[in-house]
This record gives structure tokens, sequence and C-alpha cells, in this order.
């Protein structure tokens, strides 16, 4: 699972984009929407849902891999 550092607050849909897993908003809104996206293991279709340090956010791959990060909050 990768760390990813992020200024908080933070809404879903600019995580994953954030944290690259998605290569733009518009695929990150729409990822979110699918119900593609899994936030501590329940799926969130609320882009506007907002992450808190700590959080663990997924995804799976076409492949059957899953893709983990975890939102680190930035200091200062």
């Amino acid at each position: 699972m990768e760390d990813v550092e992020v200024n908080l607050p933070i809404r879903l849909g600019q995580f994953v984009k954030y944290a690259s897993l998605a290569g733009s908003g518009a695929e990150a809104a729409e990822l979110v929407r699918a119900g593609e996206i899994v936030v501590n293991g329940v799926v969130e279709t609320r882009r506007g849902h907002r992450l808190s340090d700590g959080d663990v956010v997924a995804m799976d791959l076409p492949n059957g891999r899953r893709i983990e990060v975890r939102v680190v909050a930035a200091e200062g």
C-alpha cells in the first residue's frame, strides 16, 4: 500500500486524481460515480466525500489486481 501525503481537507474526486488513480478530473468523477472506488472497505459514490487522515482508498483494475493508497495528512 502506498501512502499519499495531501493537505486536508480533500474530497474523494480530488484525491483519486491526485493519487493518479485517474488521468483526469472527469475520469475520477466517472470512476467514483460508477462505484469503482472503495473507501475503507465500502463503495463510495459521492465524489465530494471528505477524506480523513488514515483513510484507505482502493480501486480494482481490469486484470484483477487491487490498488490501495492511504491518505496521509501533510505536516505543516
